[in-house]
């Protein structure tokens, strides 16, 4: 059997449809007429209950405890939407918009009389909470008159009307409601079956599906999937990403209402209004199941006894200035040593030991670095060594220069003749300089890929929404990644252009290009088996994202941030435009730090996972992508010791590490299974 859906692409497709599990129980029974779920203060759940229809005053909101609804706030009208901002519960209640603080006091939020037209059946509310702007649906008269939706500003509570009958011909019943990024939301009409997308800066609507009669929520999960319920026939739908077809998930709920995520992504929360009920729908999407079981993997501190040579923990100058690896690599030269640099411009080198006590300063170019604790995406960002480093002794920097306003630098070293664990301080010569119109997004990885050539990337320009539209410009290096030959030298430049660079010829783009619409990748690096090369985009507002970067690929910064569009300018899915593999919300992580691909022997759990980390939460996975199904498969939480990732390193035989300021001298962690108990 086989039920109709469409996608976002408004592409009709047959869509594989299994009957509900019968084991699907609810999990909280005794409401009346409950409608909206929600979480608030401490991940307790909060549920709407409408109570008698067009009855005034016996409506409430209860919260869930230990399985049991408690009333939390009563004397409501006919309360349904429900969303949680800061310490705030807001919920609609028929004609008016309601507070409700933490003891359950009720007060208006914004009266009937605020809003352009006097609202008839308000239903849905969605927030966007760094802006505090709040979306509010109304039905209308349920048979195609009086709908719209409205926009509150949550600081100055003011009212305005952002889709309508005007806007949009054909609305009739509009009920569920989100953003889709900070700059554009989606509202599904359950009368007509059409889900629209709303462009906030001029209020252009587009119709992007069909199929949707009789939905009434959706939700977003941390991960980019989009999950609806549709009321009338009580089935649930999974959407795994944008662009794709939305899968039959469930059925057999009488009257799905509107819904949330639980707070581990792992359910749907639904309420069903006839059976007085709530239900936990898993959210497991047929044939894109992602298994999230955390991983039996530790981290650990690496080279316990290792002494940074120069660097100052307090006993000298009475102030701890932590130190700060900004990454770990290796000479490839069948020596095993391990060069660490520090940001402020020492490159560190030692025996991979544990019991190495002291490192050596390879290199010091901290007089040539600009570095501060308060612009700290500055200083000494990246370093890669030459493939063929053994004969030649070349490696390659980039880093800050102190002496310019808005600069970045990228040069090539050499060893010195007489000892391998010193630099040639009296040469460099510079390669590329990167005039940049703000302090940060310096992005900064430098890396060499199975080419033999040197990638390297640098952020937008920094500044926030890109100012000056340079994701999207191939007139500058700017937001990209540039590959470049440092083995020959083009007239007028100390390395050449590779015949074969996407842009070659492109009197309008930068012959170095090779790929662009990029916000900061922080970090890149290639799969030393496959040779694919992974980063991790830090995102703005809302997103994070992890890439396969491919030769001449467009990945979206500006008009996209991550797997939804982005400011006046943002668009949908495109041909033109590589979506990121993956993507995480700022509810989990605010600012990715791209890994690698492990390919080391002494963790085998980790085998061809790519390890990456959230610098503000401190969090840290293992993903792993299956070329097959070409998706995510997989996505391990790794207990996290509680550092901010910096970066993370691979030395000579495929062992990984991460990278964090440490106050004690110890900012290299490495991975280790966990011991049976």
């Amino acid at each position: 059997m086989s039920r109709v859906y469409c996608s976002l692409l408004l592409m009709l497709s047959l869509v594989p449809f299994a009957s509900a599990d019968d084991s699907l129980k609810p999990i909280v029974t005794g409401l009346t007429n409950p409608e909206c779920v929600c979480y608030g203060w401490n991940g307790t759940l909060y549920v709407s209950e409408i109570g008698e229809f067009n009855v005034d005053g016996d409506g409430k909101i209860s919260l869930i405890e230990e399985g049991q609804a408690k009333p939390f706030a009563t004397g409501l009208n006919d309360p349904k939407g429900l969303a949680f901002l800061k310490d705030t519960l807001y919920v609609t209640d028929k004609t008016q918009v309601m507070k409700i603080d933490a003891e359950g006091k009720a007060s208006v939020f914004v009266a009937a009389e605020a809003f352009p037209t006097p609202p008839m059946f308000l239903n849905d509310i969605a927030v966007d909470a760094k802006s505090e702007t709040f979306l509010v649906t109304d039905s209308g008269d349920f048979q195609g008159k009086g709908g719209a939706v409205y926009r509150i500003d949550g600081k100055t509570g003011k009212v305005d009307t952002v889709a309508n009958a005007e806007t949009i011909s054909d609305l009739h019943t509009p009920n569920g409601i989100v953003f889709d990024g900070e700059s554009f939301f989606l509202v599904v009409d359950m009368g007509s079956g059409s889900l629209y997308r709303v462009k906030l800066s001029d209020l252009s609507a587009e119709e992007i599906a069909t199929g949707f009669e009789g939905t009434d929520g959706m939700a977003w999960d941390h991960f980019g999937r989009l999950y609806f319920t549709k009321h009338k026939v009580g089935e649930v739908y999974g959407m795994p990403r944008p662009g794709e077809n939305a899968y039959f998930i469930a059925d057999g709920l009488p009257s799905a209402a509107d819904c949330c995520i639980s707070l581990d992504d792992h359910a749907v929360m639904i309420p069903d209004m006839k059976s007085g009920a709530i239900y936990a729908v898993p959210t497991t999407i047929a044939d894109w199941e992602v298994d999230d079981t955390p991983l039996s993997v530790n981290l650990e501190v690496a080279f316990p006894n290792l002494k940074f040579t120069g660097w100052d923990d307090g006993s000298e100058s009475g102030k701890v200035e932590p130190l700060r690896p900004i990454l770990l690599t290796h000479a490839g030269d069948g020596s095993n040593r391990i060069f660490v640099p520090e940001q402020q411009g020492k490159i560190h080198v030692f025996e991979n030991d544990d019991a190495a006590t002291e490192t050596k300063v390879f290199l010091d170019i901290s007089e040539k670095v600009r570095y501060r604790d308060k612009f700290n995406e500055e200083g000494l960002l990246g370093l890669a060594f030459h493939p063929n480093y053994a004969e030649n002794g070349e490696f390659f920097v980039f880093y800050t220069d102190v002496k310019a306003e808005m600069e970045n630098v990228v040069s090539r070293f050499r060893v010195s003749a007489d000892d391998p664990n010193k630099a040639d301080a009296e040469f460099e010569e510079e390669l590329l300089r990167f005039e940049r119109p703000y302090w940060n997004h310096a992005g900064g990885t430098i890396a060499f890929g199975p080419d033999g050539c040197l990638y390297i990337t640098h952020g937008d320009g920094g500044a926030a929404n890109d100012p000056h539209g340079n994701g999207q410009s191939l007139g500058t290096w700017l937001g990209k990644i540039l590959r470049i030959d440092v083995d020959n030298k083009d007239e007028g430049k100390n390395y050449a252009i590779p015949d074969d660079n996407p842009f070659v010829g492109d009197d309008d783009a930068k012959p170095e290009i090779w790929a662009y619409g990029l916000r900061n990748v922080w970090r890149m690096a290639f799969d030393r088996d496959s040779g694919q090369l992974w980063a991790g985009d830090v995102g703005q507002n809302l997103f994070e994202e992890i890439i396969h970067v491919y030769g001449g690929g467009n990945y979206g910064w500006s008009i996209r941030e991550s797997l939804h569009p982005f400011s006046k300018d943002g668009v949908d899915v495109q041909d033109d435009v590589i979506e990121p593999i993956w993507e995480y919300s700022h509810d989990i992580g605010k600012s990715i730090t791209g890994g690698t691909v492990y390919r080391g022997d002494k963790v085998p759990a980790l085998q061809g996972m790519y390890v990456y980390a959230d610098y503000i939460t401190m969090r840290v996975w293992a993903l792993y992508y299956d070329e097959d199904e070409g998706r995510v498969t997989e996505n391990h939480p790794i207990t996290s010791p509680g550092v901010a990732a910096l970066s993370f390193g691979e030395d000579e035989q495929g062992e990984i590490y991460l990278l964090h300021a440490s106050p004690t001298g110890q900012g290299i962690m490495r991975f280790v299974e966990k011991q049976s108990e």
